[in-house]
């Protein structure tokens, strides 16, 4: 398996994927990283701010959090991380509802706080990855970083319907490698695949958000991927001899992105290391 940096898989997905955002990198780190801002400068949700990062409405190429400093951002998304021990009102406040609890609001996600509760305990503790957690674009992670957990893209459905086509691609499994879990944005975009939560599944990647809370902030067209690092490997490894290469069109078909027409089963090379244009 060649040893791309996190730039080149980033790269990589890029071209081959035709994203109109920038990947992003989840790790975690003992001190803040230089140039990053906090959080809460871009917005107090986690998912939001990947959005807008990925996005190029901020200038900022890396952002973090952590326990000491947990001013102006969300509190769940604080204890999907692990900086905060969750509330036994969440429950309450993601179900049902209860008139002590924020004066009976209820997002009504679950039948119930039980149900809350069970899916909570199924995920298992959450631990953070080091004194900070750091979400940072990926062209902008520098070359030799060994820490790096997980990626996280945004796109069309299309473009996500591809990207996890291309996890199957080598796998001989049919029903796991791709998940669409429960649980907030942020949990989907971090917790899951940079292994934060101790029984999410370890060789999956994670697909959506289905949490509507975040609805209000993302175009309605727009999905989102969370890749664990050593998969995300194996993708890019995988591009070139997968459909993506071989067959472009059928993953895109009479698409034009980018001023580029894109009909028929033409090649369009995924990078500077594409096979050539007469493989089969």
């Amino acid at each position: 398996m060649t040893e791309f940096t996190i730039k080149e898989i980033g790269e990589r997905f890029s071209t081959a994927f035709h994203l109109r955002t920038s990947p992003l990198a989840v790790y975690g780190a003992d001190a803040v990283p230089e140039g990053a801002v906090h959080l809460s400068s871009i917005h107090r949700c986690i998912a939001v701010t990947m959005y807008r990062m990925a996005s190029g409405q901020v200038d900022a190429d890396a952002v973090w959090l952590g326990g000491e400093h947990t001013a102006g951002c969300c509190p769940g998304g604080l204890s999907h991380t692990g900086f905060m021990e969750r509330s036994d009102d969440i429950a309450w406040f993601v179900s049902t509802g209860r008139k002590d609890v924020r004066g009976g609001a209820a997002e009504y996600l679950k039948a119930g706080p039980q149900l809350v509760e069970k899916c909570f305990q199924a995920a298992g503790p959450i631990t953070p990855p080091g004194r900070y957690l750091v979400i940072e674009r990926a062209s902008s992670v520098p070359k030799g970083k060994a820490d790096v957990r997980s990626l996280c893209m945004f796109g069309d459905a299309e473009t996500i319907r591809n990207i996890a086509a291309l996890v199957h691609f080598d796998r001989d499994e049919p029903f796991f490698p791709v998940l669409v879990p429960w649980g907030p944005a942020c949990a989907t975009f971090v917790t899951y695949p940079a292994e934060l939560a101790a029984r999410a599944p370890n060789d999956s990647v994670f697909m959506g958000p289905q949490d509507p809370t975040v609805n209000w902030s993302l175009p309605p067209d727009l999905m989102g991927i969370g890749i664990p690092l050593r998969i995300a490997r194996r993708m890019a490894d995988n591009i070139d001899r997968s459909f993506v290469v071989r067959r472009p069109g059928v993953a895109f078909p009479g698409h034009e992105r980018c001023g580029e027409g894109r009909g028929g089963d033409q090649d369009h090379p995924a990078s500077s290391t594409s096979l050539p244009s007469n493989a089969p």
